[in-house]
């Protein structure tokens, strides 16, 4: 019988799209979504891996099971790196992602395209009991669009244009997306750490 593991974010389209990248582990893989609903941690951190430990070990203490979570955010350069680790909370505590896309176009209305560069990280933690935290990093250089483009993906994805192409990823397939995204880089190494370890 496969061991569980739990994606440990109540974010339904980040769960589904982790749980696309780590399809076919060894592991039955469950979101919060498979369990009685719980309060979220605060996202205190001063860096993506302080974040991704604290959401990590919370839901795994919390459910008795190894967990994984993330903690990725938007480091733009024209900004000093905001919105970094409060990409999720950029407009405000409560504000939805297409809030936090709006404060972020304002921030760079008179940014030329050439002075637009970013990169999305992503921090990947897995804890389980008894085990030592593994923490892996992926991150992808690109440029930040004038006005968002396609609707799938969530978060930045409609404004972040992945270097070298031409199309955000809001306007990609899942799989190409995946394939260079910071979330799939870091879950990739992630996943062969899991593959070893079932």
């Amino acid at each position: 019988m496969p061991e569980t593991l739990v994606i440990g974010s109540n974010n339904q389209k980040k769960a589904r799209e982790l749980a696309d990248i780590l399809a076919g582990l060894p592991w039955t893989v469950k979101t919060l979504a498979d369990f009685s609903p719980m309060a979220e941690p605060v996202e205190d951190g001063d860096t993506f891996e302080a974040n991704a430990l604290k959401k990590a070990r919370y839901y795994g203490d919390a459910l008795g099971l190894p967990c994984v979570a993330d903690d990725s955010g938007l480091i733009v350069d024209a900004l000093g790196g905001a919105p970094g680790v409060q990409s999720a909370r950029y407009a405000g505590p409560e504000c939805r992602d297409d809030k936090n896309v709006e404060k972020l176009l304002r921030a760079l209305d008179q940014v030329p395209w050439h002075e637009r560069t970013a990169r999305f990280v992503c921090c990947a933690a897995f804890v389980a009991p008894g085990r030592e935290p593994y923490i892996t990093v992926g991150t992808v250089e690109g440029h930040i669009a004038a006005a968002p483009f396609g609707d799938r993906g969530f978060g930045y994805d409609p404004v972040f244009v992945p270097s070298p192409h031409e199309h955000t990823f809001a306007e990609m397939e899942p799989d190409k997306k995946h394939a260079i995204s910071h979330r799939g880089r870091a879950f990739r190494q992630l996943r062969g750490y899991l593959e070893a370890l079932a």
